[in-house]
């Protein structure tokens, strides 16, 4: 794969794993304005090859659906956000744009998520009151992570057995 079809390919991914693609004439009309947003941006110069690819390598490493959520809304917010300063006026940068927003809509949960990480991120653990209240929750997390998927199945099919509803 070119560096060139990078933008495609992760937007096709992102398309295709959301459903939003009903039809192919939808992604190959998406394909015709993709080339001239490449043509725009001249994606077709030398450096772009420079330092390997920035979204595609990353979707590597995030396996499970709820994962693929948390970064695929990233990447389709940082592709708006890309947007926002281009010429809005022509129809293939409307068409793109429209489709990322209605993506956008559709991942409250992942971008949810993504808030909660960096959130996280920026906690100051050298604060004492922050880490009192890491201390206080320790246990309740140890015991988040020691349960596994197999015993909250367990648990859900116990309670399901009695229940003769």
């Amino acid at each position: 794969m070119t560096c060139q079809t990078y933008s495609l390919f992760v937007l096709s991914v992102i398309m295709i794993y959301f459903g939003r693609f009903g039809n192919s004439s939808i992604l190959a009309h998406l394909q015709n304005d993709i080339d001239q947003l490449k043509a725009d941006f001249n994606s077709s110069h030398s450096d772009v090859a420079d330092g390997g690819p920035i979204f595609t390598e990353k979707l590597k490493n995030w396996t499970e659906r709820n994962e693929k959520r948390i970064i695929l809304s990233q990447i389709v917010s940082m592709y708006l956000e890309m947007l926002e300063g281009t010429d809005k006026s022509k129809a293939h940068i409307r068409h793109i744009s429209e489709e990322l927003y209605t993506l956008r809509n559709s991942l409250p949960d992942g971008l949810k998520k993504l808030k909660d990480l960096n959130d996280l991120a920026k906690l100051q653990m050298t604060d004492l009151k922050i880490q009192r209240k890491a201390v206080h929750e320790l246990f309740s997390v140890l015991q988040k992570l020691v349960e596994t998927p197999t015993s909250l199945k367990r648990k859900r099919s116990q309670s399901q057995r009695r229940c003769k509803c």
